[in-house]
């Protein structure tokens, strides 16, 4: 079968728009919904391997709905102008990747769709069409050679519909969802509806009548059983019934000059490609790039890349980063360095245990299962707890559960979303159930049944590490991600069970204490704050007498969880809302909270002013060693963006000065062991503070005394000459070992 690829280009820049953070440009253009559009076309790309591929616009006109209902979209909010600024850019990237743009006056989007679908699914017999939009509206389309794929979550979790999907999660078939809008409504278009229907009462009617059609049909006709109160709304609302499903269906008959073959997913200009991404600061998306055909004809006629082509791909990202004044010429010098030690670490890959990760997965089936049940009682009824819809239903139309303070989706229904959920806890048994529900679910298909098929010959499981892949110069990890391995809780524990040493070896794990918070108390010169890490003193506990204003031993564990929470919070620029929301306080006593911080820690409180007032004159923020991070959003008019921009500000010196030390002390750890263990000791990880070892068992005690003398000792490297004297207080280094990551032992020094 050959496949062509349909794009709702609106739905998907909507999207983009509302998932991802304010992104801009260093002359502060706003790109990220333009950043989030080109990510989902590249990863379309890849995944599903179009043979042809299309895209559909609406123009800003109004269409055939708003000439027939004047109050069609009506109820949706003015799109914003750093949203409309975006769409040009937006067309500028699928111009250059040669995708045709379609759009007609009077029609929107999905009609466009729905005529090219319906066209080449009925004239072609070898071809299958894939939707690829950012909302539920072409599900409508759905049938056995069109298919439908969109984003359940931000834009990079994705799921497709076929018609059995779509029946499992309506309860019925793809044709007769407009007659489930005609009954419902559609808040987010502001179809209207039947008045009283709502999305239970509309399934069990679409479930038993099949259409809106001979629903009304059996009732004229007095062959239902309906209760009397029921048909009398029903027959009040018929016309704005079949009106509003005429609202909701999709046009197939849109006039339009089609050919598919002009639609023939051809090689593209990609020097013109990689250069509109570089005008728009998309570097890490130059890397996820379509090959040419040329390209592939090359790879071919070759082997694996070889480490000297690898390390020459990031030389080359490093010197682009050097151009554009990202990294000063010490930190090149590092990052270059870097390289061999990253290389090994992918090459030497973690081993896993497989039975192990099996046998926890039958565990955790069981323990879903009898969650399910306790749920199922609670609730009286069995339902799909994974279906938003349903669970919706569940909590506020039969439990009756308060809908106060929840927002609600663009579809109109109360969000049944993780942190929506937190708001309720407390209000009814049923609520903690499902989280840990939710929970278990994620963490047994997202790593216990997934990791297994990730490993080699040898069970080893092999990431991909990039260095320069985030803003605050932290190394990341993709192909799979392993500094994501849950820690926290029960079951987090017994994952990182399954990461183990070989046979006559044991894991060495090396992780920097508070490393960002004595970072903070020394860029920021705050004498209490560094008084307390020289004394060796709970730093968190410290905090807590300081905003309540009591000594030392009346702190409670939940005042010193509150500082904590507010420690890490005020490097990360954490609004009064944010604080609140995370330590379970009151927003009154949040703002007292943060006040007092501020008050007591007056060096912390006078570098936030300071750094905001240097990104604001500067444009950009650094770390100690000259890593910069370029902020033109901290002058937007639009509060939201700034905001957060300046955020990224307080922050990024701080976390970005961690990450650097992270970097100098893998390189000299590494040269090291290199040199005093005869590879019989290698770094295996990087997670955040923490790097992970293999260690022949022999030479544990050696190993952990040459890792801690590393890393302790880092800023004695003559890269950090320049910057030593900020350092008031000395770096801590935490040293554990055990046969498994999960159960690792504290060696003392």
């Amino acid at each position: 079968m050959k496949r062509l690829i349909l794009i709702d280009a609106n739905a998907l820049i909507h999207r983009s728009f509302h998932a991802l953070p304010p992104l801009a440009t260093k002359k502060g253009e706003l790109v990220n919904a333009v950043y989030g559009f080109t990510a989902i076309i590249l990863k379309v790309i890849k995944e599903l391997k179009p043979d042809y591929i299309a895209t559909a616009f609406d123009l800003p006109k109004p269409t055939f709905r708003h000439l027939e209902f004047e109050d069609y979209k009506a109820t949706r909010p003015k799109t914003p102008e750093e949203l409309t600024s975006q769409f040009p850019l937006v067309k500028k990237i699928v111009k250059a990747f040669n995708i045709p743009i379609f759009e007609k006056e009077g029609y929107e989007a999905d009609d466009i769709i729905g005529t090219i679908a319906e066209k080449v699914s009925k004239e072609k017999e070898n071809l299958e069409v894939i939707i690829v939009t950012g909302d539920l509206d072409t599900l409508q389309l759905v049938n056995k050679k069109i298919k439908v794929y969109t984003l359940k979550k931000g834009i990079t979790d994705t799921v497709i519909y076929d018609e059995q999907a779509v029946k499992q999660r309506y309860g019925f078939g793809p044709k007769q969802l407009v007659d489930y809008k005609g009954l419902k409504g559609d808040p987010s278009d502001n179809i209207p509806g039947v008045a009283g229907i709502g999305d239970k009462t509309a399934t069990k009617l679409v479930k038993e009548f099949g259409s809106v059609e001979n629903l009304y049909k059996s009732i004229e006709e007095g062959k239902t059983s309906l209760p009397e109160k029921l048909k009398e709304k029903l027959l009040q609302g018929k016309e704005i019934a079949l009106f509003s499903k005429k609202l909701a269906t999709i046009q197939k008959d849109v006039p339009l000059g089609f050919d598919l073959e002009k639609c023939r997913l051809e090689d593209y200009d990609k020097e013109k490609v990689i250069k509109l991404l570089k005008e728009l600061e998309f570097r890490s998306l130059i890397n996820r790039l379509p090959q040419s055909e040329q390209e592939r004809k090359e790879l071919e006629n070759k082997t694996e890349a070889s480490p000297l082509e690898l390390s020459k791909q990031r030389e080359k990202e490093i010197e682009e980063a050097y151009q554009n004044k990202i990294l000063s010429e010490k930190l090149v010098q590092l990052e270059k360095e870097l390289i061999p030690v990253l290389e090994e670490m992918e090459k030497t890959g973690i081993k896993i245990d497989v039975d192990f990760l099996k046998k926890l997965s039958r565990r955790i089936t069981s323990k879903l299962k009898r969650l399910e049940k306790k749920i199922y009682d609670l609730a009286g009824v069995e339902f799909n707890i994974n279906s938003s819809q349903q669970l919706s239903e569940v909590l506020f139309e039969k439990l009756g559960i308060s809908v106060a303070g929840l927002r609600k989706t663009p579809k109109g229904v109360v969000s049944t979303a993780a942190s929506e959920l937190q708001k309720l806890k407390g209000k009814h048994k049923i609520i903690n159930l499902i989280l840990d529900y939710r929970e278990l679910i994620k963490l047994k298909t997202t790593y216990i049944d997934a990791l297994p098929k990730l490993v080699n010959h040898q069970n080893r499981i092999h990431t991909t590490y990039n260095q320069l892949g985030t803003t605050t110069g932290r190394i990341s990890s993709s192909n799979p991600n392993l500094q994501n391995i849950p820690i926290k809780g029960e079951w987090g524990k017994e994952i990182r069970k399954a990461f183990i040493a070989e046979e006559g070896y044991s894991l060495i794990s090396a992780d920097y204490s508070q490393i960002e918070l004595r970072i903070v108390a020394c860029i920021a010169n705050d004498e209490k704050m560094i008084e307390a890490f020289k004394n060796n003193q709970d730093i968190h506990k410290i905090t807590a007498a300081e905003i309540y204003n009591i000594p030392l031993i009346k702190v409670t564990p939940e005042m010193r969880r509150q500082a904590k929470t507010l420690n890490f919070g005020i490097i990360y620029g954490m609004s009064i809302v944010g604080f609140a929301e995370a330590s379970g306080v009151p927003r009154t006593k949040a703002k007292e909270f943060i006040e007092e911080y501020l008050r007591d820690f007056s060096g912390v409180a006078e570098y936030i002013t300071r750094i905001k007032e240097k990104a604001k004159k500067d444009g950009y923020v650094e770390t100690l060693l000259g890593r910069k991070r370029f902020l033109p959003e901290i002058k937007s008019s639009n509060y939201p963006i700034r905001q957060a921009a300046e955020r990224m500000a307080i922050n990024m010196p701080i976390q970005g000065t961690a990450a650097d030390i992270m970097k100098v002390a893998m390189v000299t750890l590494w040269k090291r062991l290199k040199k005093e263990t005869d590879n019989k000791a290698r770094i295996l990880l990087q997670v955040h503070d923490e790097l992970v070892l293999e260690v022949r068992d022999d030479l544990i005690d050696e190993v952990s005394k040459i890792t801690k003398e590393e890393m302790e000792n880092v800023l004695e490297q003559p890269i950090f000459n320049e910057v030593r004297s900020i350092f008031k207080i000395p770096l801590e280094v935490e040293i554990k070992a055990g046969s498994n990551w999960g159960e690792l032992i504290e060696i003392k020094s």
